[in-house]
């Protein structure tokens, strides 16, 4: 079992602008580490030099205390499991799973106590004699995933798994596949996905990948930290743009006056709103971007006097999602609502913004600080 770190990481191809850029990171033992940015970010690219199939530029890899840079992939000690299942079709699920450890001459019981043991974790013992042909498309993720636990790798490297999945397969396998790391515990793991909410539910920790201009700016991680850090405290617009769906809402604004844990803005329109935010570094009438979550706003008793039009809504039974448009602001505000809630097209409704639930954003788009508590965020949960 080892941890990973990358100093100074870059790779680019010929002429071409870096598609990974000053990537530092320090994956720890037993951590649950994912990778999520939009397509062509470099997640993918940046895991398979982790897993030796891509030369690394610049820099540093290092897996436990080695450098790994010029070590074939054979020899780094990982166990990599792709989006496509690659499952021998004439092969059955126990010779599938054992294949690797075939190759490598293992001693016969060796190989089926490994194989069993895997097969009892990820439920396949009475699936050992079928062939791919005739499993479903998780239980063949399932046995993928069984030939990279039997190796017994320090490092797992996952490159977006679940995306061949129906909705429903998704969600299942998600749940194993954080089982079976829990289950085997020391065992350092990144996973790849360009889908927030895997990103979210199984991550201990989040890499949030940028690209283009934003890439060439600041390098290639926009944000790192715990999945509810990322949420709560966004570093920037465009870590506050991707984490959360629908995504957190814009709105253009100027600074009116600040003290040491409030602000208040003035938008477009005239209203006057207030944010726990500390926005003193900025002088009056600077610009800002104020932001809130379509979760966090309400619509009616407006506590701030913000009344806004129904556009359009979007029910999903649990919830329902109020699309609200007003003057000059280019995209519309989304607010969630309970999903019994009723609301007709020109419908003028008031709008509750709390005060802790804002962030503001300065001119360059960084975010300025929140005062608020973590109390004020987590609630704990009752015995």
């Amino acid at each position: 079992m080892a941890s990973i770190t990358l100093k100074g990481v870059s790779k680019a191809y010929g002429k071409h602008e870096p598609v990974i850029r000053n990537v530092d990171l320090h994956i720890a033992q037993g951590e649950f580490c994912v990778f999520v940015g939009a397509s062509g970010c470099g997640k993918s690219t940046l895991l398979r030099m982790i897993a030796g199939l891509e030369d690394i530029g610049s820099g540093e890899l290092l897996i436990g205390d080695r450098l790994m840079n010029d070590v074939p992939a054979a020899r780094r000690g990982v166990a990599m499991v792709f989006q496509s299942y690659a499952l021998f079709p004439h092969m059955t699920v126990y010779e599938n799973m054992a294949f690797g450890l075939t190759l490598a001459k293992v001693d016969k019981a060796v190989v089926r106590e490994k194989v069993v043991g895997a097969a009892r974790i990820l439920q396949l013992e009475h699936l050992l004699a079928r062939l791919p042909k005739a499993l479903s498309g998780g239980q063949r993720q399932r046995v993928a995933i069984g030939r990279a636990i039997v190796r017994e790798p320090g490092v797992f490297l996952f490159d977006e798994p679940l995306s061949n999945l129906d909705a429903v397969l998704r969600v299942q396998t998600r749940y194993e596949i954080a089982k079976i790391h829990r289950e085997i515990g020391n065992a350092s793991t990144v996973y790849v996905t360009h889908d927030q909410v895997e990103a979210m539910t199984l991550a201990d920790r989040i890499v949030l990948l940028n690209s283009g201009s934003a890439l060439a700016r600041s390098g290639s991680i926009a944000q790192c930290g715990a999945p509810l850090e990322l949420y709560h405290r966004p570093k920037n617009l465009f870590v506050a743009g991707f984490i959360g769906s629908p995504k957190m809402n814009f709105i253009p604004a100027r600074l009116v006056a600040a003290g040491e844990r409030l602000a208040r803005v003035q938008l477009a329109g005239g209203e006057l709103l207030e944010a726990q935010v500390d926005a003193r570094r900025l002088l009056p009438g600077a610009p800002l971007t104020l932001g809130i979550r379509p979760e966090d706003a309400s619509a009616g008793n407006a506590t701030q006097h913000l009344v806004r039009e129904v556009q359009w809504q979007e029910r999903l039974g649990d919830a329902t999602y109020l699309y609200l448009r007003s003057g000059d602001e280019q995209a519309p505000w989304i607010v969630k609502v309970p999903g019994n809630t009723h609301a007709v097209a020109g419908q003028r409704v008031p709008l509750s913004l709390p005060r802790a639930a804002m962030h503001l954003f300065d001119e360059q788009g960084e975010a300025l600080p929140r005062c608020v508590e973590a109390t004020d965020i987590l609630v704990p949960l009752a015995a």
